[in-house]
């Protein structure tokens, strides 16, 4: 299953950049990556592991603008069709193909 963020923020003033860039870091550690400016797509095991992440989203919103979370099972976002552009290389790390379970 896989976790798209799409937001919209604010970046007028100084505060909101920072707020920008704090809400960007934080995305990066909780291991989503950069599909656009913008569109951030995490793996997650389960729905469960989705329903605690997007918990987490919650907690570290920003104060204005528009987060969007849309959940879609590895099947659908396979069949993603690129218009302009193509998959970068490094999308190949965030994958299921070796999963590992502890």
């Amino acid at each position: 299953m896989r976790l798209l963020v799409f937001f919209d923020l604010p970046v007028e003033t100084a505060a909101q950049r920072k707020e920008y860039r704090l809400f960007r870091k934080y995305l990066l550690k909780e291991g989503f990556l950069m599909l656009q400016e913008s569109v951030y797509s995490k793996l997650v095991t389960n729905d469960g592991a989705a329903g605690a992440s997007i918990m987490r989203l919650r907690k570290h919103r920003p104060s204005e603008g528009l987060v969007q979370v849309l959940k879609v099972t590895e099947k659908q976002f396979e069949t993603m069709d690129y218009i302009t552009g193509s998959r970068k290389a490094y999308d190949e790390i965030d994958t299921m193909e070796e999963f590992l379970v502890l």
